[in-house]
């Protein structure tokens, strides 16, 4: 028999075939108006956000984010040179758009760790995630023995060193064995050979 949460992950799994695809089109309408971070009351992936830590007590937060899509934009030169030194096309970032979200809404509460991030839609432009945030000074989150560990000094501002899943990820820590032997112990090390 399956539970709710496999319900809930079936329908995102499959959008067109479930009522997630007219829900997304509804939503899209007010997110387009929406400021770039907002605050939500609740998650709108429940499973997805279960899966990654969450849970509904005090000193959790959940906030959507709105980044823009596609590589990096960059002017084409106007002096006499060769055109394939130019480089206008496919300058991309060395991190997704998913970590630049993530450390965006960071910067927005200062107070709160990023525990993790999963996506919620996109349109043509746009790329929405949610992100679970964590107040590491609230009694509660101290006394929790599954969310304790973010309280520690370590875990301080990890998301800018690429300590939530999409930063490992970006990193090359995903993976193991032949061909990553230069992204540990970090991209720095081995004259940056990493990436």
């Amino acid at each position: 028999m399956k539970s709710m949460y496999a319900y809930i992950r079936d329908a995102w799994k499959k959008p067109d075939e479930s009522y997630v695809d007219e829900l997304q089109w509804e939503r899209m309408q007010e997110w387009r108006r929406e400021p770039s971070v907002t605050k939500v009351e609740r998650p709108t992936r429940l499973d997805r956000a279960r899966a990654l830590g969450y849970k509904a007590k005090q000193g959790i937060i959940v906030a959507r984010i709105k980044v823009r899509r596609g590589a990096r934009r960059k002017s084409r030169w106007q002096r006499g040179r060769r055109t394939h030194h130019m480089g206008v096309n496919k300058i991309t970032p060395g991190k997704s758009i998913q970590t630049i979200a993530e450390e965006r809404v960071a910067r927005k509460y200062p107070n709160m760790q990023v525990l993790n991030s999963y996506w919620v839609g996109q349109d043509g432009i746009h790329k929405w995630y949610e992100t679970i945030l964590v107040d590491t000074s609230h009694p509660v989150i101290r006394s929790d023995k599954n969310l304790k560990w973010i309280c520690n000094n370590t875990q301080k501002g990890r998301v800018f060193r690429g300590k939530t899943s999409s930063g490992r990820k970006g990193r090359g820590q995903r993976r193991k064995g032949m061909g990553t032997e230069k992204t540990r112990p970090s991209l720095r090390s081995h004259q940056n050979k990493g990436k």
